[in-house]
This record gives C-alpha cells, sequence and structure tokens, in this order.
C-alpha cells in the first residue's frame, strides 16, 4: 500500500503572500435615480355645477318607476331632468310623467324623451324636485330668480312631497340676507305703480325693487311664461317676518305671485366641499 507523507518543514520555509480583496463601496442609486417620496395628492376642487350635479343625483335616487314628476326649472334643475332623462333611455325608470315648471323645462324634457302632461290631467303629483336661490335653517325658501316662480309655486303646491337640491352657496341666516332678488311677478299693467309700492312695504329693512330686463343690455323688460313682468326685491338685511311679508306683497292688487316659497319643502338636499348633507324638518 503506497503511504503518503507531507513535509511540515518544507512548508514552514516556503514564503506565501496573503491574498487581498479590494471592493469598491456599491453604489445601489443609478446616477439619474432620485430619492423616493410618497406625496399625498390634494382633493380635486369641485366646481359650483360639480356640487349641483351631486344634489340633483342624490335627489333622483328618490324617484321610483310610475311617478308623476313636478320637473323644476334653473341650473340645478336641469341637472335633475337630465339624470331622470338617462335613467329612463337605460330602462332603470319606467312610466314616469313629467310636469315641467316652464317652457324651458318642457323643451329639455322633450328633448330627453320624457313623457309629459299638465296638472289638469294629473291633479296631484308625488314627487317635485326643483333648485332654489335662498335656504335658510327652517327649509323656508326663496326661488324665482329663473323667472318660473309662478308655475313652480302651482305645481309644487301640488305635490305630496318636495325635495330641494342646492349648492352650499345658497344657505342663509334669513331670506334676503344673500343680498340678491327676491322676485315678485306682476302684471304689466301699472307695474311702475306697484315697483314703488313694493319698495314701500319694505323701506326699514332697506329694500330697493327693480324692474328685471332680459339682461341682453337693452332696456326691454324680462316677459315671464305667463306674459307679467318681474320686479325684483333687494334687501340690505334679511326678511324677520317671512309669513307676514308674503301676505303683504300678496295683498297688493297686480301682484301675481312672490318668491317666498314658505314651509313647502319636504327636504333640502345641499352639496358642499365636504360631501351632501339632507336637511329635513
Amino acid at each position: 500500500m503506497a503511504s503518503l507523507s507531507l513535509n511540515l518543514s518544507s512548508l514552514h520555509h516556503t514564503s506565501i503572500n496573503p491574498l487581498i480583496l479590494r471592493c469598491t463601496p456599491l453604489n445601489l442609486r443609478t446616477p439619474s435615480q432620485k430619492p423616493f417620496s410618497i406625496r399625498s395628492q390634494a382633493a380635486p376642487v369641485l366646481s359650483q355645477d360639480d356640487l349641483k350635479k351631486l344634489a340633483a343625483d342624490k335627489a333622483v335616487e328618490s324617484v321610483k318607476s310610475g311617478m308623476i314628476l313636478g320637473l323644476g326649472t334653473g341650473s340645478t334643475a336641469a341637472f335633475v331632468v337630465d339624470k331622470i332623462g338617462q335613467l329612463l333611455s337605460t330602462g332603470q325608470l319606467s312610466n314616469i310623467v313629467g310636469i315641467p315648471t316652464s317652457k324651458r323645462t318642457q323643451e329639455q324634457a322633450a328633448s330627453l324623451n320624457i313623457p309629459l302632461s299638465t296638472l289638469d290631467l294629473h291633479p296631484r303629483i308625488d314627487l317635485a324636485i326643483d333648485g332654489a336661490d335662498e335656504v335658510d335653517p327652517n327649509l323656508d325658501l326663496v326661488k324665482g330668480r329663473g323667472g318660473a316662480l309662478l308655475r313652480e309655486k302651482i305645481v309644487e303646491a301640488a305635490s305630496s312631497s318636495f325635495i330641494v337640491v342646492a349648492d352650499e352657496s345658497k344657505l342663509v341666516s334669513g331670506l334676503g340676507g344673500s343680498g340678491l332678488a327676491m322676485p315678485v311677478e306682476v302684471v304689466q299693467f301699472c307695474w311702475k305703480y306697484n315697483l314703488i309700492r313694493l319698495q314701500g312695504l319694505f323701506k326699514e329693512l332697506g329694500c330697493e325693487a327693480k324692474l328685471r330686463l332680459v339682461g341682453d343690455g337693452s332696456e326691454k323688460p324680462y316677459v315671464t311664461d305667463n306674459g307679467n313682468y318681474i320686479v325684483d326685491l333687494y334687501f340690505k338685511n334679511p326678511i324677520k317676518d317671512g309669513f307676514g311679508a308674503g301676505k303683504e306683497i300678496s295683498a297688493l292688487e297686480g301682484v301675481v305671485e312672490h318668491g317666498l316659497f314658505l314651509g313647502m319643502a319636504t327636504s333640502v338636499i345641499i352639496a358642499g366641499k365636504t360631501g351632501i348633507e339632507v336637511m329635513t324638518k
């Protein structure tokens, strides 16, 4: 058997150079790479029209197939009519009959194939949805800056339920408090006489009465769907007694209707930057 012997002395005298490894520190970041950071994105700012649409969509959730609906007038109500037309076209609603509160709403609803009728044929309305120009804490309203206050009040008074849709800019502590118009519809005959009388009723509130013009820079008076004029009342201070003010206005000969909608709203849907709020009495 062969044997293997190891001469340790030879190893002792043999010089061995140690192996040294030098490593460059690793750069785990490429030159083009930027430091990683997390930034929260701000929520998109909603426009007034966005808020109106949110309120309108929420209100339409109360619409059921087979209902007779009062269709309001104005920029917010237009979103309601659009949504109802959309749901009818997709089959999510059916057998709806709309009662429009203006010629403008009638034309919009007809273009969306919403079946229409009148109070003469449907004297009781299941639900009306409309906008408002002012909403106070008691859910009393100023309406009619769109010029349809008479037909709006007739239709909404005939409704079992009346939902108001608005954005948060319409909230006021007292009616007339926005400083914007509170409309009064008057017959054309002796309109200036009634304008002076209306202004005199609320002299202590710093009221200024103006005949509404068509708004195209001309001096032509605005004419309602009913052939009447509108006198707009501008208050420096809120109206203290809405019911009393309404009675005084209505008592003037030649006054057709006023824009104080008192005790009529079942609920008010307000869209704000923090979400949707449903106000009920």
